[in-house]
């Protein structure tokens, strides 16, 4: 639902845009899943990964320039999407 990112949505417009964003995702240790989260980036974005203790989860980090609010409430929207991940 939309209401989801409304407090989110609210905290970034106080900021200037375009702006550099830092997402983290928290995704099962699967290939696909992996990939559709990367996707969401074009080649300038910084991305880092890191495999949980156990190795059954990824922590994705991201540093990417965004143009403006609605460009990160789409990613988070998108990634919600995707069964099992979480975003931070």
């Amino acid at each position: 639902p939309v209401e989801t990112f409304n407090n989110l949505r609210e905290q970034l417009t106080l900021l200037e845009w375009p702006d550099v964003y830092f997402f983290k995702f928290i995704v099962p240790n699967d290939q696909l899943k992996i990939a559709q989260i990367t996707a969401f980036f074009d080649e300038n974005a910084t991305i880092g990964f890191h495999p949980s203790g156990k190795g059954n989860y990824i922590s994705i980090s991201v540093k990417a320039v965004m143009l403006n609010v609605d460009e990160i409430i789409t990613i988070y929207e998108q990634a919600s999407a995707i069964n099992g991940v979480i975003s931070l």
